[in-house]
């Protein structure tokens, strides 16, 4: 049977999720996939593996959480 609930992600992609948004001005603001790798690897709490900031990155934005326009990302509220 399928349910309508939306899947949740594996725990430290949704902190990469929370990092991401605590480290924009808004959630309209526009950056670079550099500029997520980035903010991912130096923060101290996400792993300094920068496959695992690449992987976490796609991983927002296959499912969701992350939209891209114009090679610029942009953060959504997962919720809606």
């Amino acid at each position: 049977m399928w349910s309508n609930e939306s899947r949740s992600l594996p725990g430290w992609i949704e902190d990469a999720y929370q990092i991401l948004v605590s480290q924009t001005a808004d959630r309209h603001e526009e950056f670079s996939h550099e500029r997520a790798h980035d903010l991912l690897l130096a923060h101290g709490e996400f792993p300094d593996e920068p496959a695992d900031a690449k992987y976490a990155i796609e991983h927002l934005l296959n499912h969701g959480w992350l939209y891209e326009v114009e090679n610029e990302l942009r953060i959504t509220d997962p919720g809606h």
